[in-house]
């Protein structure tokens, strides 16, 4: 997100302020200014933002491995707060807040989601900790607004494309599709939405963004197998034979969780992400689209820019 961001920003003519913790992959060669600091850390946030007209919140810690030992609160809900308050103390015009699809609850299963779904309890540990600490966030945001400061809220869902520097999970699993070493599929789906749409309906959220209200920035609800059968019209690596029920894939998920543990590697899946991958991933984008502009390209066109930049940069893959 954050280096596809910085890109349009700059594009626009805007200057730019960008704080880094320490990964700086995504900004290298960008004419920015970088401020060396964490949300965790309120004095940080107050150097940053200090003189800004509008700030974007991208951080967080995106998690299918539970809390990490409080580190995935400590991001996605104390970031938050933090933001909330440099941003008051600053005087900054306008918060552009990225949440998640997951902070909505998916119940009920049967149901499309929009933005008016109940936000995941706090207390409810059938909800994963990414989920509750992204609608944990989303609270502090609007206690914020509560305060006088204008913010809007984006949940985009599963995202696509170019600049996907570390990678992120997905943009992992494309890789690996395209090498052709993923043992199996999964039989579950989710909502995907190229990251460039994000961030143009981002954009607009800074000047046609309602203070306190929340937009569901998703796209196109496939199947695991359909995304593989994509990936493979556009690279020609066949995608693996077996795909896993998700009784299965739960049965087996503790399991490789532990093998991974043992060998200090990250799963291939876990009991979150096989969770996610059966919740509803009927969301509905309307209101982004009436307010925002938001207009999500085909998949197959995001798929297409995602494998040709991980072309470009095979030192990524």
């Amino acid at each position: 997100m954050g280096g596809n961001l910085v890109r349009a920003l700059l594009a626009r003519g805007d200057q730019v302020r960008v704080l880094i913790r320490e990964d700086r992959a995504g900004i290298v060669g960008l004419d920015v200014e970088e401020v060396t600091g964490d949300v965790r850390n309120l004095p940080d946030l107050q150097a940053c933002f200090r003189g800004m007209d509008a700030v974007f919140h991208c951080a967080a810690v995106v998690s299918i491995q539970g809390s990490q030992g409080g580190w995935v609160e400590e991001v996605n809900i104390g970031g938050p707060k933090n933001v909330v308050q440099a941003c008051l103390d600053q005087g900054v015009k306008k918060l552009v807040h990225f949440s998640s699809v997951h902070a909505l609850d998916p119940a009920p299963q049967n149901e499309p989601i929009d933005e008016t779904r109940a936000l995941c309890s706090q207390t409810d540990l059938h909800h994963p900790a990414y989920a509750r600490s992204k609608a944990g966030g989303e609270q502090a945001i609007l206690q914020g607004v509560e305060r006088g400061l204008n913010a809007s809220i984006l949940n985009p869902s599963g995202m696509i494309g170019p600049y996907d520097f570390k990678p992120s999970p997905l943009g992992e699993a494309l890789v690996q599709m395209q090498q052709r070493s993923l043992p199996g599929l999964v039989n579950g789906g989710y909502n995907w939405v190229d990251v460039r749409d994000v961030v143009d309906s981002a954009i607009a959220a800074l000047e046609l963004g309602r203070a306190g209200e929340r937009y569901l920035v998703t796209g196109h609800s496939t199947s695991i197998r359909e995304l593989a059968d994509a990936a493979f019209a556009i690279t020609g690596a066949k995608p693996p034979l077996f795909t896993s029920p998700l009784w299965l894939a739960k049965v087996s998920a503790p399991l490789l969780e532990g093998w991974a543990k043992w060998r200090k590697q990250a799963p291939l899946y876990t009991r979150e992400s096989v969770q996610v991958l059966g919740d509803n991933d009927d969301f509905l984008y309307q209101k982004a689209a009436a307010e925002l502009g938001h207009s999500p390209r085909p998949l197959e066109h995001s798929l297409r820019d995602a494998y040709g930049w991980f072309g470009q940069n095979p030192s990524r893959e």
